[in-house]
């Protein structure tokens, strides 16, 4: 499989040591010192197949548009521009292309996830219980929450009856659900979701050790695209 890198910081170095590990070409390497280098032109004469995208929430868009129209499948991990994701979608529909998104490319968050959803669902009938989300990231992570947090804290408000809403900061509305970002120097990745009512307190938590998890799980979604076209998520490549 022949792949472009859109964005080569740590985690695109990353990604490439995997791809190469998997037997695929890295074809062409796209950051912010390049960006005219990614054009219609240079992604055939480079024979991309797929493109991994992990950038800025002001540039995703506008990569991920460039791919599309050019007949190049996208894996995009960038986080906070789900603004356009609709449009992003209906992109690829049009040009019969591949899209593949996720806020969280580990197969162990993705895991988490089932289990958010259904601890929320079992804590639907406890309404004693209040919950409160919190995420820790390095400090050169662009947004807050990190988009894992916001999948977590959607899913948890699509479920409790008793909230409303989700808010990124501390709160005492009991309708509104608190998500907590926290910034340290040397992170990878922590997400937590906690109920404390009285009596006790539960907890779930993951912890990434290294981003070697995201990055696997980057390859795998573009393997997984190869021979697909229309929109996927990490459901649909973990059988969920």
């Amino acid at each position: 499989m022949n792949a472009a890198l859109i964005g080569y910081g740590k985690m695109g170095k990353e990604i490439e040591k995997i791809l190469v590990e998997r037997g695929h070409r890295v074809t062409l390497i796209v950051d912010e010192n390049n960006e005219q280098e990614l054009n219609p032109q240079n992604l055939k004469e480079k024979e991309v197949e797929v493109a991994i995208e992990f950038t800025t929430p002001q540039t995703a868009f506008q990569h991920i548009e460039m791919c599309l129209k050019s007949g190049v499948k996208v894996v995009c991990g960038t986080t906070g521009w789900l603004d356009h994701r609709a449009e992003a979608e209906e992109l690829c529909r049009k040009n019969d292309g591949a899209f593949f998104y996720a806020s969280n490319y580990s197969i162990g968050v993705n895991i988490f996830f089932q289990v958010n959803r259904r601890l929320a669902e079992l804590m639907n009938a406890f309404p004693e219980y209040d919950v409160t989300v919190e995420e820790t990231h390095h400090v050169q992570k662009k947004d807050a929450p990190s988009g894992t947090a916001i999948t977590i804290a959607e899913d948890i408000v699509n479920t409790l009856d008793r909230k409303s809403g989700w808010i990124g900061q501390t709160t005492t509305a009991p309708e509104e659900l608190e998500v907590v970002s926290v910034r340290r120097s040397v992170v990878p990745g922590t997400h937590t979701v906690t109920y404390e009512s009285d009596a006790d307190l539960i907890r779930i938590e993951h912890q990434a050790k290294s981003r070697k998890g995201f990055a696997l799980g980057a390859v795998l979604a573009a393997e997984f695209l190869r021979e697909r076209k229309g929109v996927f998520s990490m459901d649909d490549l973990l059988g969920m």
